[in-house]
């Protein structure tokens, strides 16, 4: 038990440390920061190097403090030079028009996400449209709200498509380990796909143990 307590610690301080490169950034980990930051791991994390930052991001978030979508910029890890380091990003009128109305009218389903993706806005991003454009919207509150909506559902679907891809195929001992580590993505995101998205955690859950 300890040793999952630890793991789990472990686990969620380097989503903390790695914020700057996770799609969708504090919109899409500080809520596994509250769902599965118990009193146990909470007292690992306070021995931790710079566990203690984490600790209070949580409270903050638990308290309201904090918004779901954002951090203090005192707790920022590594003292907020990731975030300061983050090219600036200039649209024209016509571009930022255009990336407004696509997330305005966003619709949280694969053809809303195809149409939105489909933008030459996004698509000058190439893979890395994620991050680009959460950096646009950094001093924008107002949108991101939306803009959680949307990469939750850009993670939805490439969690769902990486599951049935992983069951399509022989399990090895790296994807198995991959699948594990990844296995609270998984329980978040596949949910949303109602019945098809819970036989799916099970089918998957079920191949990654069958691995002798």
């Amino acid at each position: 038990m300890k040793a999952k307590i630890r793991a789990t610690a472990q686990r969620l301080l380097n989503l903390y440390r790695q914020e700057h490169v996770i799609v969708g950034g504090w919109a899409t980990i500080n809520p596994l920061f509250i769902n599965e930051a118990t009193d146990d791991v909470i007292a690992e994390l306070r021995d931790m190097p710079t566990g203690k930052a984490l600790v209070q991001h949580i409270e903050n978030l638990r308290s309201g403090k904090t918004p779901m979508n954002t951090i203090s910029r005192e707790l920022l890890p590594y003292g907020g030079l990731m975030t300061d380091g983050m090219p600036s990003i200039e649209l024209t009128p016509v571009q930022w028009q255009e990336l407004k109305n696509g997330i305005e009218q966003f619709t949280p389903d694969q053809m809303g996400l195809d149409a939105f993706t489909s933008m030459p806005v996004v698509r000058r991003f190439g893979a890395e449209w994620p991050t680009a454009i959460r950096a646009i919207l950094t001093d924008k509150p107002q949108m991101m709200e939306k803009w959680g909506t949307i990469t939750q559902t850009y993670d939805a679907f490439r969690l769902w498509n990486t599951a049935n891809e992983i069951i399509a195929n022989p399990l090895t001992e790296r994807i198995r380990a991959q699948v594990q580590a990844d296995m609270p993505e998984y329980e978040t995101y596949l949910p949303m796909f109602g019945d098809a998205g819970t036989e799916l955690l099970v089918k998957l859950r079920t191949f990654i143990s069958s691995l002798n």
